[in-house]
Order: structure tokens, then sequence, then C-alpha cells
């Protein structure tokens, strides 16, 4: 029901999102409009537009007089209905303040993306953009069976299926013993969907083989799912050092990988009260989080193209085949998973926490390290996370001081605290005497529409605290 009591909770909202929109809408609102956020809204799942409230913090009704008798109610609510081909339910609400109407949006229908006027909208921000190829692929193929759960091998009998797949690994991953007869195994693998029985025989699921292969080669459809690790010479492409696939399942190989990446990646060596010790050019911690991050979130219907890790001597690059569900500048603070069951497989073995916190994490270490901020770029057919050696802050270009501000204050703000000139200076390891080279990279930042203040009526810059735009 929606009352007065849902509009409270509402207005506490700490910002707008896929599900939520509010416009002040005082005198009317555009039909075009309402239409567009309408696709928007049921696009992501389905959600409320609510007019007469303002969509700026400290939110606030001034009411509406927008579609303000029932005839025009009824015309918008049919108009909805001949031009998108959903039903839209409508609420007046009387607040003490104003009028509050309130547009309650359906989910579209399965494997059904809506459009208007041939646009297919999707919320980014505070904006209305058109949604991904890659999204509307998603959406296309809802109807289809689920890629993890297609056939990777059939008719194979449980000798085969053991061994073909580290069933032995699996009951490791989960902290149980391994049971005392196989088709107790092959039973377990039934419940995880691993596999399943057809007929007189076994199949072995895209999801199995995936997590579970001795050998990825194994199974023709999987083998260019085999992530590759490439070391170049110097900066660029033109001369490679090694390139390796590694073919084990994702979970029975991810240790060994992570392992063997760092095998290869360049050490550097510093002394410490007369100690010499080495340490590598990029964190573990950020190679593992960004390695799963690949494995986990690519588009495994994108044919002949797989993670991939680079290795230069400045730079880690680590892509995945697909673009996101969100922008780049929120991974720090939104999650959505591309592959649900895979996920979920992989945050109980332990290999990620499906929660959002990897890229967290990878920007934790990155200045706990000193390290240039991560830098995540979406190409055409591909996400690439990039990682980048020591720099010191004199030699980073204006762009990587920005980039590294706009994570900082992300960082913060998840963290339930604020950014401050000296918080960044500690980011930084500059003394003191810095503060007005940081305030100057705090100002281009703020310029850039990264970051914004926290309470613009401070003018003290000495106390001045930011927020990430979109907080």
């Amino acid at each position: 029901m929606i009352t007065l009591d849902a509009l409270r909770q509402w207005l506490s909202t700490p910002a707008e999102n896929e599900h939520l929109e509010f416009k002040e809408a005082k005198q009317q609102f555009d039909t075009a409009k309402l239409l567009r956020y309408c696709v928007a809204l049921a696009n992501e799942g389905g959600g409320h537009l609510i007019l007469g409230v303002t969509d700026k913090l400290p939110r606030r009704v001034v009411g509406s007089h927008a579609f303000a008798s029932a005839s025009s109610l009824n015309e918008i609510k049919s108009r909805i209905v001949e031009k998108l081909r959903i039903r839209v339910d409508v609420v007046e609400l009387s607040h003490p303040d104003g009028r509050v109407l309130v547009f309650e949006i359906p989910s579209r229908p399965m494997g059904q993306p809506l459009d208007f006027d041939g646009a297919y909208l999707m919320r980014a921000g505070e904006d209305l953009v058109p949604m991904t190829p890659d999204q509307l692929m998603r959406i296309f193929a809802e109807n289809e069976q689920d890629w993890s759960l297609r056939p990777a091998m059939t008719g194979c009998d449980g000798e085969k299926v053991v061994q073909l797949l580290d069933t032995q690994s699996y009951f490791d991953l989960v902290n149980l013993p391994y049971p005392a007869n196989r088709e107790a195994v092959l039973e377990r693998f039934v419940g995880e969907r691993l596999i399943e029985r057809t007929g007189e025989g076994w199949t072995i699921s895209n999801l199995g083989a995936l997590l579970f292969a001795k050998k990825l080669e194994s199974f023709d459809l999987l083998v260019r799912k085999a992530p590759r690790v490439i070391v170049y010479e110097g900066t660029n492409k033109l001369r490679t050092r090694s390139d390796k696939p590694v073919t084990k399942g994702y979970a029975v190989g991810f240790q060994g990988l992570v392992e063997y990446i760092n095998g290869l990646i360049p050490s550097n060596e510093i002394i410490e009260q007369a100690l010499r010790r080495e340490v590598k050019m990029f964190p573990e911690i950020a190679v593992r989080e960004l390695v799963a991050n690949a494995l986990i979130h690519q588009n495994f219907t994108e044919t002949g193209a797989s993670v991939m890790i680079e290795i230069y001597s400045d730079r880690m690059e680590i892509s995945n085949p697909g673009k996101p569900f969100i922008s780049p500048e929120r991974f720090i603070d939104e999650y959505r998973s591309r592959n649900e069951r895979l996920a979920d497989l992989m945050r109980r073995f332990g290999i990620c926490e499906e929660k959002g916190s990897g890229v967290d994490k990878v920007i934790q270490a990155a200045e706990f390290y000193q390290l240039p901020a991560p830098d995540f770029r979406v190409g055409e057919v591909r996400t690439t996370a990039v990682l980048f050696a020591h720099k010191e802050f004199e030699q980073m270009e204006r762009s990587e001081r920005v980039r590294a501000t706009y994570q900082h204050c992300c960082l913060r703000y998840v963290m339930n605290e604020k950014m401050t000139n000296q918080s960044l200076r500690e980011r930084f390891k500059l003394p003191e005497s810095k503060s007005a080279t940081v305030s100057q990279t705090i100002a281009a930042t703020v310029d850039s529409g990264k970051i914004k203040l926290a309470d613009p009526d401070q003018v003290s810059t000495r106390y001045r605290s930011y927020l990430p735009y979109w907080a």
C-alpha cells in the first residue's frame, strides 16, 4: 500500500536509485518525460516516480498540480498503456505540505526491454541513458536457458564425471569430508546443478565444467574461457615474454592462478632499518580481487574471448569480455552480478564476497601501498581494470590526482566518514606544508564534478569536508 508512512520512508532515502525518482513538478510534468522515466524504471525492475517532492537533500514535499483532475489522470494512464503497453497505477497522497502524486511502475515483461520512440532507457546516476547492447542481449536471453546450465558435455557415466571434474576440490572448498561412495558425490553435484541426470547417463553443465574441470580443453565449448596471462617487455605489446592460458576450472585453479600471476609481477627492493626486502609492484589482495571480479562478471555469451591478465613494466591490466551493468564510477559503492549462480558458488568457496567490497579492497590496497589510483575502463566489448606501479605525487598527472581524490572520497563515504584535506594528505603521504597543493587537487576534483562540499555553508577551508557527487 502506498501511504503517507511509505512516503516518509522514501523521503529519508539517502539517494535516488534505479527504483526511485523524485520530481518537484509544482505546476506540470511533461508527458514525454514521464514516459521516458516509466521506461527506465520498468527496465530496471520497476519502481516509483514521485511528483511534488524535491530531488535534493534535505528532501521535502512542495506539492504538485500536475495531472490535477481525475480526467487528466485517467488520460495519462491510458496514454502509458497505449504507448508502452504496461499498466501504471497512480496514487494521490494528501500531505500537509501539498499534493503528492506517486506513479507505481511495474517491471518490464520477462525477456522484453521497453522502449520509448525506439530508445531503450535505463538510469545512470541522475540521468536517463540508452541501455548498452550487452544489457539488451541479457534481457532478450532471459527466456532462454541460463548459459551456466547449458550442457558442456552429455552422455557421461559416473566414472567419466569424476575423471573430468575435480570432485575432491569441491568438498575441500566447502569443508566437508569426501563421501564414501561415488553416488553420494554425484548427488551432491546434482544439488549444486553442476551435473544433471539425463536418461541413463549424466550431463555436465557449463557451470560444473567451468568451476571444476581438471582441464578446460576437455570441453570444446569452454576451451576459450580459460584465462590468459601475458607478460610483455616494456610498456607496450610489441614484445611478448610469455603467453599462457591457465586451463584448470575457476574454482579449483583460482589460488594457483593468483600465485602464478604474483610470481610474474616485478619486485622492487627496498631498505628498511638496514634490512633489504623484496616488495611486489602490485599488492596481492588487489590482484586477487580484480581477477575474481573479471572471472565472475564476464559475459560468457561472447565467443572467442576470455579473461586476460596483461603485465607490463609499469602496469597490469585485467580485463573481461562484456560491459558492466553499472557505471565504473560506482563500482566502489554498488554491486550487480552478471552471473548469479557462479557468483554464489564462488562466494561460498571463499573466492569472492558477493557484496560489492572487492573494489573497496583494491582501492584501500592502492592507498596503503602508495600507488596511483586504479583505473576502470569500458571499451566496446571489454571491461578493463588497470593497476599502476608506484609514482610520487609530483609525478602524477592532473587526471591521476583527480581520480585518486575521487576514489579516496568514495572510500571514506562507504566507511561512513568524509574526505578532508588532512585525510587526502595522508592518502598521498604528504606533509602539512603541502596543504595548499592538496587543496588545489581537491578544487580540481570539485570542478570536474566528481566530488562536492559536504556542507556548502562551511566557509573555513580548514574544516571543509567532501562527499562523492552522487552521495
